[in-house]
């Protein structure tokens, strides 16, 4: 039987630079010396075609709005891009795609919730972030300011239908599991760098990990690079779980790995090619790269969520 070899690209929250990620995908192609099959990218993408429309941010509206370009035809994404949705999205043109959509030419929503086959490798996801207020409330359409915020809440029957999802090779979600942090903490691994607040994450999103026990899992939201495995004990499955920092620099807000036959045999962080980890290896905070410093960012930049 042939081996079918993936390469995938998991990408942190995007926040409008559709440029930034295609030049990202074209160094990492030239690293591993073969093409991204796909990127996956972890919500808050911002298909906007404005940059100042009036449903984003205030600290938004400085930043790029380039999907204008792919929607109208002016560019095309050379690789396929498929987002999840997070807290920050044109709710209003996804909205009646709840199963998912092509906005532009290779860039594909998947949706607010689900499972899908995506080149042979079973992907699940949920949209969105965790507002109790709103778990049990049925989603509005996304007519205001406030009900566009609302849309960025997922819901409890998106989530049941998640739970349903088994034989997950990778789940993607927006906001991070509750007490991965802890994880890290209590396997006292030594890291150069200060550990976030153990309270960072929802017990949604955990408790998906803990019932699909996916083989990876991304997210983004926090903008924070972050590195550990679920599982393991008693012969349970192992999840490694890899936090993507926003797309403002490529160390922490790339993930790549490579498939084969629908095992994950090898991965690294940003865009040198270099492996981080390799099938059989311990996967934790060991496993990001380096912490330097950062060249100062502007503020809309720095802002989380």
């Amino acid at each position: 039987m042939s081996t079918q070899s993936l390469l995938i690209a998991g990408v942190g929250d995007i926040h409008g630079r559709f440029h930034r990620v295609e030049a990202w995908m074209e160094v990492l192609e030239k690293a591993r010396g073969r093409p991204v099959d796909l990127v996956l990218a972890v919500g808050d993408v911002e298909a906007f075609r404005r940059a100042d429309d009036q449903r984003r941010k205030m600290t938004k509206r400085l930043m790029p709005a380039e999907f204008a370009e792919y929607a109208d035809g002016q560019r095309q994404m050379k690789r396929p891009l498929y987002f999840i949705g997070g807290n920050n999205e044109d709710f209003e043109a996804l909205h009646d795609a709840p199963e998912g959509m092509e906005l532009a030419p290779q860039v594909y929503y998947l949706g607010r919730a689900g499972l899908q086959t995506l080149r042979g490798l079973r992907v699940a996801y949920l949209s969105g972030i965790h507002a109790p207020r709103f778990f049990e409330q049925p989603l509005k359409r996304p007519r205001a300011l406030d009900t566009a915020k609302q849309a960025g809440y997922f819901r409890a029957p998106e989530v049941e239908r998640v739970m349903h999802a088994r034989d997950v090779d990778l789940l993607l979600v927006h906001e991070w599991p509750r007490g991965i942090v802890q994880r890290a903490r209590d396997e006292n691994t030594p890291s150069a760098r200060p550990l976030p607040s153990y309270w960072i994450g929802n017990p949604i999103t955990r408790r998906l990990a803990d019932t699909l026990r996916p083989k990876w899992m991304f997210c983004g939201h926090s903008h924070k690079g972050f590195a550990v495995s679920l599982g393991g004990e008693s012969g349970r499955p192992v999840t490694r779980i890899a936090c993507l920092d926003q797309a403002a620099r490529p160390d922490e807000a790339v993930f790549w790995l490579e498939f084969e036959n629908r095992e994950p045999v090898r991965g690294g962080w940003g865009l040198s090619g270099a492996v981080a980890w390799q099938a059989g290896a311990p996967w934790n905070l060991q496993s990001l790269p380096a912490a330097g410093p950062h060249a100062a960012l502007p503020e809309e930049e720095r802002e989380l969520g």
